[in-house]
């Protein structure tokens, strides 16, 4: 540190750990990451319902003070509000939305007056980079595609339309704008929509993978597309471009199928620490998935993963 006359007063001496030198068992014994990735709480939460546990909620308060450390918690009752999720528990099952959210982003960018539409895209619609269109206020379209973007860790009925308006940020046109205010438009009819954790479903993870071949219009790169489920609960998806372009759709299919495998044996690790295991791979096909009840759309490529704990 030095003063206004620029004469150094104090040294100062910084500790800086590298990372790449260290090794494990030697240097360290343990690694963590201090912020939960949203898929592990909505796992948490439908492995807990299928157990019959009930969940409480506690604020820890802690403090380091020369290598000795010291906590506070606090019990704050039964979990309803947790990293603005609204949680709602019953001895059905547990109900997760974010309805208060969705009003604060109306009332945010001042479309609380604004008219419901049933759907977030019309079918019709296609994307460019609309060279010629209007330029809209950059700040606003980001602020807006922020907000959906936290919005899909519980909606995924509309990652499929945010992905796309994510690519325009830089330069945002009137059309852009236009196709992100029917998504709003489409949230306030819908803000109660959420997710449902049956307690009473059988205990197996299944993942499910699609693509599609050359779906992006302005590099020609494949879309991948998954979902995992844990029984009846659907906790993890994604809708994302590949970083590479396909030669076609087999290879389309692999990198998917790829990026769903890595999502199963990550989800497995954690049901691990759970204490429950599942290695059992139940064989399945496509046609016996698309005869039965569900929500998501999907084509006659998919994949389809399917893992159960062993019979006790």
């Amino acid at each position: 540190m030095s003063d206004d006359t620029g004469v150094i007063t104090r040294n100062k001496a910084r500790l800086v750990a590298k990372g790449y030198n260290q090794e494990e068992g030697i240097d360290y014994d343990e690694t963590f990451v201090p912020v939960a990735r949203l898929e592990a709480v909505r796992l948490f939460l439908a492995f807990a319902c299928m157990s019959g546990f009930k969940l409480f909620q506690i604020d820890m308060k802690n403090a380091f003070l020369n290598g000795i450390g010291e906590f506070e918690m606090l019990m704050m009752g039964e979990l309803s509000f947790f990293l603005g999720f609204q949680v709602k528990q019953s001895k059905e099952g547990i109900f997760l939305n974010q309805s208060n959210y969705c009003k604060e982003i109306l009332k945010r960018f001042e479309m609380e007056n604004c008219k419901e539409v049933s759907t977030p895209m019309p079918t019709n619609c296609y994307m460019d980079a609309d060279a010629v269109g209007v330029v809209v206020d950059q700040t606003k379209y980001r602020g807006l595609i922020g907000s959906l973007l936290y919005l899909t860790t519980n909606r995924p009925t509309i990652m499929f339309v945010v992905c796309p308006c994510v690519r325009f940020q830089s330069n945002p046109k009137e059309s852009h704008f236009k196709v992100v205010k029917r998504i709003v438009k489409y949230l306030k009819g819908t803000s109660t929509v959420g997710l449902w954790y049956p307690s009473h479903s059988p205990i197996q993870l299944v993942g499910y993978s699609d693509s599609d071949f050359a779906g992006c219009k302005l590099d020609k790169k494949s879309i991948s597309a998954t979902c995992h489920l844990l029984g009846s609960s659907l906790i993890s998806w994604h809708n994302k471009k590949q970083a590479f372009v396909a030669l076609s759709t087999v290879e389309a299919e692999y990198i998917a199928a790829g990026s769903c495998c890595a999502q199963i044996l990550w989800i497995k690790q954690q049901l691990e620490d759970f204490g429950l295991k599942v290695n059992k791979v139940v064989p399945n096909s496509k046609q016996n998935f698309l005869k039965q009840p569900r929500d998501l759309s999907s084509s006659n490529r998919g994949r389809i993963f399917k893992l159960m704990p062993p019979n006790p």
